[in-house]
């Protein structure tokens, strides 16, 4: 059983007992939290696309921490004009194990 859920703007497709990394939330670690915007359940071949989400149907996670991805370096060069900028982002995720899906 799978299902496809929309977390904070992004979607993914999440499986019982697996980990992400969504963009940042604002709970704190351990908490549980739960997700109603499923867009898609998929039950051993049964398929319910929501219009725009799946009624009844919630996916609850567990926040195991906060981290922060790899780092992007972003440099910027004109030739001949003596200008170079260099900057560096590294985004911040929250971890998720995903608990339950449930109709």
């Amino acid at each position: 059983m799978y299902a496809i859920v929309d977390i904070a703007g992004k979607q993914f497709k999440v499986v019982k007992d697996q980990e992400i990394f969504a963009p940042l939330m604002n709970e704190e670690e351990g908490a549980d939290v739960k997700f109603s915007n499923v867009l898609l359940v998929d039950n051993d071949g049964k398929v319910q696309v929501g219009s725009p989400t799946v009624k009844g149907v919630k996916v609850s996670a567990k926040i195991l921490e906060h981290v922060k991805g790899d780092k992007i370096v972003v440099f910027k060069k004109k030739k001949r004009k003596g200008y170079k900028v260099k900057n560096g982002h590294r985004q911040q995720f929250t971890k998720l194990l995903i608990s339950n899906i449930s109709k």
